[in-house]
């Protein structure tokens, strides 16, 4: 009891410091994510990409914004930028909560979206890459192929779930665009950006030009591979941010006061969710401290060691759907004490192939006032559970 109570008042004091860290990083993107939307790049994406997602999404309208914020949140997971995806996603997650007619109840839409965010294809594990390469294995890298077949077989199962879970409760929330209302919600099918001027395409030219001699002259400079791996880890967020506000600037856009007004929103959003927050992580921690935690590990071990899952890596499984830090720190704890081991080769692309299911139900559903999540959360567990056998699966079969 004593554990539950120091538990209890730490996690609200940590889902409070965690939300307050959120703020600069909402701000800043939801900011450069203003700039892209009145630049058109949120328009253009939509358009391009509505012909694969209307059978995803059938009551998300075309050329709505909430499409585009999808794209490109999921876009981001794919890349590991955990930090520009997380804003992206509830940059989405607004745009959705436009089409609601029942405010304060999850949608279909919301409920697909929240199911693939949990589970979505990864092709660069970046933080996991970077734990073991500090540990000293031999192949740091050697997890992104097995993290990209793990995470497939989530998003795949996240999806058929959420499509099963849909059709059983179709009747729950309907989406009606047959009113005239809807249609204000639909970006024009032109483009009402005036065309870009010569000076600012020799402007933007030039800057494109400096970035790609820099890429080049790292490239050159030292070992091909170390230099690849440098740039796709930490040149990725820079040349990102640098791309959309070029790109405002090329289509005649105040940038500067266009991302103060985006990140705005994004201060606002990041104090909206600390209720959620605290609720949520609160729960989780005493529920790890009572003990509760490792009687459950107990009670499904002798099912797990029929299927050959180590167990010194079932925690990391267990406890990534509900604490991204502590899975984190149990999976570095594995990998530290043998790097090359396939223990730690296991752990590595399960905390690479699975997300903190209940931290992304809390912000996102948090940032737009959802109390009421249908049916999100089985599509997201259902994902969890297959991401962690596909992982040993694969890791079984390529260590």
């Amino acid at each position: 009891m004593e554990a539950l109570t120091h538990a209890s008042f730490e996690a609200a004091k940590g889902a409070v410091e965690l939300a307050i860290g959120l703020v600069g990083v909402m701000a800043l993107w939801l900011g450069l994510i203003k700039v892209a939307e009145e630049a058109g790049l949120l328009h253009s994406i939509s358009r391009r990409l509505y012909p694969i997602l209307k059978r995803l999404f059938p009551d998300v309208p075309k050329d709505h914004p909430a499409m585009s914020a999808m794209v490109m949140n999921i876009a981001a997971n794919m890349l590991g930028l955990g930090n520009a995806a997380t804003p992206l996603g509830i940059k989405a997650m607004q745009e959705l909560e436009k089409l609601n007619p029942q405010k304060g109840v999850a949608t279909d839409a919301m409920c697909l979206f929240l199911a693939i965010n949990t589970s979505n294809v990864t092709l660069l594990p970046l933080g996991i890459i970077a734990i073991r390469a500090s540990a000293g294995a031999t192949d740091p890298a050697g997890v992104i192929l097995p993290t990209l077949f793990a995470t497939s077989i989530s998003t795949l199962t996240a999806i058929t779930v959420a499509s099963f879970m849909r059709k059983l409760k179709r009747n729950v929330v309907n989406t009606d665009f047959s009113s005239n209302n809807s249609k204000s919600l639909l970006l024009p099918e032109a483009d009402p950006l005036p065309p870009i001027s010569s000076g600012h395409k020799l402007i933007v030219f030039s800057v494109v030009t400096v970035l790609l001699a820099l890429i080049v002259h790292r490239v050159i400079q030292g070992p091909v591979l170390p230099a690849l791996k440098e740039i796709s880890s930490f040149w990725l967020i820079p040349l990102l941010m640098t791309g959309i506000l070029l790109l405002g600037f090329s289509r005649g856009i105040k940038v500067y006061e266009t991302a103060c007004e985006g990140a705005k929103e994004g201060f606002n959003v990041a104090i909206k969710i600390i209720p959620f927050l605290v609720m949520i992580l609160v729960a989780v921690s005493m529920f790890r401290s009572s003990g509760a935690f490792d009687v459950f590990v107990a009670t499904i071990s002798p099912l797990t060691d029929l299927i050959g899952f180590p167990p010194e890596v079932l925690p990391v499984a267990l406890i990534r759907p509900l604490s991204g830090s502590g899975a984190f720190g149990l999976a570095s704890e594995i990998i530290a004490s043998s790097p090359n081991s396939f223990a730690s080769y296991l752990a590595s692309t399960l905390q690479g192939s699975t997300e903190t299911t209940f931290y992304v139900l809390a912000v996102y559903f948090g940032s737009v006032g959802i109390r009421k999540y249908r049916y999100a959360l089985i599509p997201a567990l259902a994902a969890d559970v297959a991401g962690a056998l596909a992982a040993l699966f694969i890791c079984k079969l390529t260590y």
